[in-house]
């Protein structure tokens, strides 16, 4: 039987992609690695020597073809398991992997890989391939590959290996001088960040980097090789690329692949993953889900639930503060745990050991809630410049804290606030973009663009983005981002967004969930106002909300409003709807 023990971190002279699936192949052999689904509950799966074996091919066929070291491969996909196999052979084969957003349009992701200087396309299938083209990648001087199906002057992914094969044996010696030819200082990824602040960049880093981040991964994470994960965040963002891809690969974790997010309630079912992450957006919709139903129950089970919850809320402050429920909380919240909470908890398959909320910030309400019904969310902290450098303590988590910075990670607050980052896991700088890249790297520490403070227990807490305050005409400063987590546990909203920079008081912008708007007795406008009554008691007099609109449509990708990531781009939103926000600074108030 395979061994379940993680292997010990890598020398640094070895810290590379191919090390690293090097030691996870050998380590656990024939066990389950990866699990494309194929259709009707059944999945195609890899080993983790099958792992291995591919990714070699595939980085010897890119060898047989042309790709030479440092070059740089794009790879538009969604995330399978395909990806995966293409995205490690490219970093064995020592080039460079930039995978695009395939949420964004199709003409921006022509225009990222063509900025990238991309000389080889790893697209998902012929439909991809074929958007792509028709999106202007037909003038990019490039070869491509799909790697499911077949597609017009293209290689398959099976034609690529095939390639791979017949080079290796042609020179025996092809993969021993990848393996040793690829240093850990040489570039690895080129991440495409998602644009919240501003136009999107692309951020270099090495081997080592990465590696060097997985490596922190078994002191912090209590899982490994009996435990398994379902992976859908986008391929092209950190937390998917890092967490759910290369740290699963350092602690030996099966992962299985979703087909979407509306078959993801039946597959959390069936898979019972032990380790699952998920954006806000996700648990917020959970939340929601939740207490809709809830609110349809008879007054005895919706008093049930929320006795339960009362008292779940009061054990958790009791951990948080250091201490333990007393004995005589102990019998109650064993019987609501049993017969209300292990429900809940079924949804998500009944087996989670690690719950984690990663890609965004997390409202503390939120996690207050999870934390309340037994399911605390571990919260962490990463950005494409710096890795993943903060997690909260799987025993000890704290609601609305990003945790504890990871070993070997430096960090300090600036003056101004401003969360600062030092250590192996920092990039290297932003593709070709020395002065973007000088902003932001200065005397040896990454400025995050975040606001934070830093507790003498080590927790670290994001106050808000410096470049998102917002400082209203009389001088006020307000934190958007602090208000607007308090509407997220209103089943009601969907979005929101705070408006008052360089004006005189703060208003919204609202979008709202429209099955819950119709069993609304009141209405959704005159529930809406409630609602905002209600938050602005719990805001300082220069915080409140004085006006609001409902808006006719949720935020989207599609219109520049959300980047990839499904955060808030403020600068597009407020440009779309300039006009509707004037009309909120004249006339009277309506709160």
């Amino acid at each position: 039987m395979p061994n379940v023990k993680p292997f010990a971190n890598l020398p640094r002279h070895q810290r590379t992609a191919y090390h690293l699936i090097e030691a996870a192949s050998r380590t656990w052999g024939t066990a389950p690695a990866l699990d494309q689904p194929a259709g009707k509950g059944q999945y195609r799966t890899y080993s983790w020597l099958e792992y291995r074996q591919i990714a070699e091919e595939i980085a010897a066929g890119l060898r047989a073809k042309g790709i030479g070291k440092g070059d740089v491969v794009g790879l538009a996909s969604e995330t399978r398991a395909e990806f995966y196999l293409a995205d490690l052979g490219v970093m064995v084969a020592g080039a460079i992997a930039a995978a695009v957003y395939t949420s964004l349009s199709p003409a921006d992701q022509v225009k990222t890989l063509k900025n990238c200087d991309a000389r080889m396309i790893l697209v998902e299938d012929a439909k991809a391939m074929k958007t792509l083209l028709g999106a202007g990648a037909g003038e990019l001087p490039v070869s491509w590959v799909v790697l499911s199906g077949e597609a017009e002057n293209a290689l398959t992914l099976d034609q690529l290996r095939d390639a791979g094969q017949r080079a290796m044996v042609e020179a025996p010696d092809l993969i021993e001088r990848l393996r040793t030819g690829v240093k850990p200082d040489d570039h690895a990824i080129l991440y495409l960040t998602s644009g919240a602040t501003g136009e999107p960049k692309m951020g270099l880093v090495n081997h080592n980097s990465l590696v060097a981040n997985c490596d922190m991964g078994p002191s912090v994470l209590p899982i490994g090789a009996e435990d398994c994960t379902l992976a859908f965040l986008p391929s092209a963002h950190i937390t998917q690329r890092l967490v759910m891809q290369l740290l699963m690969i350092r602690l030996g974790v099966r992962v299985y692949f979703s087909e979407g997010l509306a078959k993801m309630p039946a597959e959390l079912k069936r898979i019972k993953p032990t380790f699952f992450v998920a954006p806000p957006r996700v648990w917020e919709r959970i939340y929601s889900s939740v207490t809709t139903e809830i609110r349809k129950k008879p007054a005895v089970i919706r008093n049930l639930f929320y006795l339960g919850l009362g008292l779940g809320s009061e054990a958790n402050r009791r951990r948080q503060r250091g201490g333990t429920p007393p004995a005589w909380m102990r019998p109650s919240l064993k019987f609501f745990d049993r017969v209300v909470f292990s429900k809940i908890r079924e949804r998500l398959g009944g087996r989670l050991k690690v719950a984690a909320s990663g890609a965004a910030p997390l409202g503390k309400d939120l996690a207050e809630f999870y934390a309340s019904i037994n399911l605390p969310l571990i919260e962490g902290y990463g950005l494409t410049e710096g890795g993943v450098i903060a997690l909260n303590p799987v025993d000890r988590p704290m609601a609305g804290s990003i945790g504890k910075t990871l070993p070997g990670v430096q960090v300090k607050i600036s003056p101004e606030g401003e969360l600062l980052i030092a250590g192996e896991t920092v990039f290297h700088g932003y593709y070709k973009d020395p002065e973007a890249t000088a902003s932001v790297l200065r005397d040896g520490w990454l400025h995050t663009g975040d606001l934070a403070e830093l507790d003498s227990r080590g927790y670290i807490w994001i106050t808000g983005r410096k470049k998102e305050l917002i400082v209203s005409s009389n001088g006020k400063k307000v934190y958007p981002s602090k208000i607007e987590a308090l509407f997220k546990l209103e089943p009601l909203v969907n979005q929101v967004l705070l408006i008052g920079d360089k004006l005189p008081y703060m208003t919204a912008l609202i979008t709202i969930n429209a099955s819950v708007a119709e069993t609304l007795k009141g209405g959704a406008p005159h529930e809406m106002k409630k609602l905002v009554q209600r938050i602005n008691r719990q805001l300082a007099p220069f915080e409140q909300i004085r006006k609001f609109r409902i808006l006719d449509r949720d935020f989207t990708v599609e219109s520049g409003e959300l980047t990839p990531t499904m955060k808030l781009r403020r600068a597009r939103v407020i440009e779309n709807y300039k006009e509707l926000i004037g009309e909120l600074y004249v006339g009277r108030d309506d709160v």
